[in-house]
């Protein structure tokens, strides 16, 4: 039974959606993948936030006709089309992809847009290829305890530094007194 005019206005409706809360969205071609694989694939995704649709070209291309962001995607929408939706951590998403590609062989990845602009499949995995959202929240704050570290060295510095001077002034001090006194 096919679906009826309703069910695809929602589903372009749904698409719009997504495609407004996404920062990059990939296009790739599934032909070949079972839907235990498509899960699979889902499962991979939804740790980094990504979420996989499986539509029609021709849904797609309705949600992106109006949309100046999006539109670019067109020239991708051809044979069959998975669209992974990306938020946040970009590089996670395109490495679970990755992984998943090398473990079926089945997969294609056609390009992406971001931010209106067409990404070849080039350009996709160089992104994939830059630290994740948890590695570079790692790498700041172990940049932010090694300064305040330091700082708190320097601070510490400062006042023995200075009891060390006023020490070594008494001593030398003293020293001419006890040379008195004892003669």
């Amino acid at each position: 039974m096919g679906r009826t005019l309703e069910d695809k206005k929602a589903i372009v409706e749904d698409l719009k959606q997504k495609l407004s809360d996404t920062d990059m969205t990939i296009v790739i071609d599934y032909k070949g993948v079972s839907v235990a694989e498509i899960s699979d694939l889902r499962n991979r995704l939804r740790e980094s936030g990504t979420i996989c649709k499986v539509t029609k070209n021709t849904l797609m291309r309705r949600a992106v006709e109006e949309d100046e962001q999006w539109k670019p995607m067109q020239e991708f929408l051809k044979d069959s089309s998975a669209f992974l939706f990306v938020k946040d951590d970009l590089s996670g998403a395109i490495k679970a992809y990755q992984a998943f590609q090398k473990a079926t062989k089945k997969t294609q990845l056609r390009g992406g847009v971001m931010e209106g602009r067409v990404l070849s499949e080039d350009e996709v995995k160089a992104i994939g290829e830059l630290p994740s959202k948890e590695e570079l929240i790692a790498q700041i704050a172990g940049t932010i305890q090694a300064v305040t570290s330091k700082v708190a060295v320097g601070i510490n510095e400062v006042p023995a530094s200075i009891a060390r001077g006023l020490n070594a002034y008494a001593e030398k001090e003293g020293s001419p007194q006890e040379e008195e006194s004892a003669a």
